[in-house]
């Protein structure tokens, strides 16, 4: 009901809007928590190298497979413009052209597992306990790298259907069988890092199998489809391989800022390697806290291009900011308020408590830097507007690089979190630079309709 109510008003009220929302972050919002759960759970045992080694063996994940977050992101837009004009042909081909491409780079992600390994290891510097640690984490996790990579493609296709509920109900699975598993195999058998990287395997792998039958009775697959062509369609194919090119490159920014930051944060010791991964960790849940409302964003601007609806988008464009700034307004106070209960939730090392509340502050501005770049996004994946999303992304990084060189030598790690603010910053203002140009593209659409 609520997908056929979308398609058939020429407008969206609040109540469809939340309705997108509300299930989409609830969602999001449990991923961050896995990072937390481990890095909480690990923060309960006497040496901080526990927490140093899931943050780089989490570092390798987040670099392997962000690179190709696009599957999800990718997906999610092609999905929702297919739904929009109701083209059920190009509805399929938009799960099964990503899932082909999560399939072979897992795969490859298997095979090339020792090199990848020892080319971390090279890269960020860290003592020798920390890196078993790690080590011990990478060679359990990279097995589930098919699996997690598909899982993208079956996410971002719910999300791009408006079947966020199914969505909502596959993630939370994923997650809070993760969370109880990392409990059990940490706490209660004792199993260290490698009961973390177990947990995550087996929700991977599960849930990978129960998104695929959930997929077959909503007849996404059909040998009929494959008999057509469709899949090898050069036009279609090369659309979703340049949207996904400008994705990747907007992906191996972010992560070379991230590991430039844990990297530096290594160099500077164990404890402020620590610290950093503990915020790094409430970074991540203000992060992910967006992503109900750039899903949204990206949902109902896939649509609104499908079904040539200006005034859609338009009211996308407003709703989403009300709500961005009250979210961020809430997020800020919680953070405030709450803040010894938030940094002490990780650790029950006093000198990591006491690194991690010198840098907190700069974690209260980052709702605010961050909010609108993070909602804008979602805007332009919906559109498939790759380019503006890189060229953006590029110019933040830059700017990134130039503050922590003007500021980390007087500065240290305050210096580096600055550089971090900025870079968010950065990437809402070069975004939004390009606001305009999407405008003018949701209006010839709708003029040729």
């Amino acid at each position: 009901m609520q997908k056929e109510a979308l398609n058939s008003n020429a407008c969206i009220t609040w109540k469809q809007y939340l309705a997108l929302v509300v299930p989409i972050t609830l969602a999001a919002v449990t991923t961050p928590l896995l990072g937390a759960v481990d890095t909480a759970v690990v923060g309960r045992m006497p040496d901080p190298s526990y927490i140093g080694g899931v943050a780089i063996g989490t570092l390798i994940f987040n670099t392997i497979y962000w690179l190709l977050g696009f599957l999800k992101v990718g997906t999610s837009g092609f999905t929702a413009q297919a739904s929009g004009n109701q083209n059920q042909q190009e509805l399929i081909s938009a799960f099964i052209r990503p899932a082909f491409l999560a399939i072979c780079f897992g795969v490859l992600f298997i095979i090339l597992q020792i090199p990848i390994e020892k080319t971390a290891f090279l890269l960020i510097e860290s003592t020798p306990l920390v890196e078993k640690m790690a080590s011990d984490y990478f060679s359990i996790r990279i097995w589930g790298a098919p699996f997690a990579l598909l899982n993208y493609c079956i996410l971002g296709w719910l999300i791009g259907s408006s079947r966020v509920k199914i969505s909502l109900a596959l993630q939370l699975y994923m997650n809070i069988s993760n969370i109880i598993l990392s409990i059990l195999l940490v706490l209660v058998f004792h199993f260290g890092v490698k009961g973390v990287a177990f947990a995550t395997l087996f929700s991977e792998v599960s849930t990978v199998i129960i998104g695929l039958v959930i997929l077959k009775k909503l007849n996404v697959f059909s040998l009929s489809y494959f008999k057509s062509g469709a899949l090898f369609d050069k036009t279609k194919f090369m659309a979703m391989l340049k949207m996904n090119r400008d994705l990747f490159i907007r992906t191996v920014c972010l992560l070379t800022v991230f590991g430039f930051f844990t990297a530096r944060g290594s160099a500077m010791g164990v404890e402020i390697l620590a610290a950093n991964a503990i915020l790094f960790q409430i970074h991540y849940l203000i992060a992910y806290m967006y992503d109900g409302l750039a899903g949204a964003n990206s949902i109902l601007t896939g649509k609104a291009i499908g079904q040539q609806n200006y005034l859609l988008f338009k009211q996308t464009k407003k709703m989403s900011f009300v709500c961005g700034f009250a979210l961020s307004t809430c997020i800020f106070f919680l953070l405030l308020l709450f803040r010894d209960p938030f940094v002490y939730l990780f650790t029950t090392l006093d000198s990591l408590k006491e690194l991690a509340v010198d840098y907190y502050f700069w974690i209260l501005l980052y709702p605010f830097v961050t909010f609108w770049g993070l909602l804008l996004y979602g805007m332009f994946t919906g559109a498939t507007e790759g380019v503006p999303i890189r060229n953006s992304t590029v110019f933040a990084l830059l700017l990134f690089f130039l503050v922590y060189t003007i500021s980390f030598p007087s500065m240290q790690n305050h210096g580096l979190w600055l550089a971090f603010l900025a870079f968010s910053f950065g990437r809402t203002l070069f975004l939004g630079a390009y606001t305009s140009r999407l405008y003018d593209k949701l209006k010839k659409v709708c003029a040729a309709a």
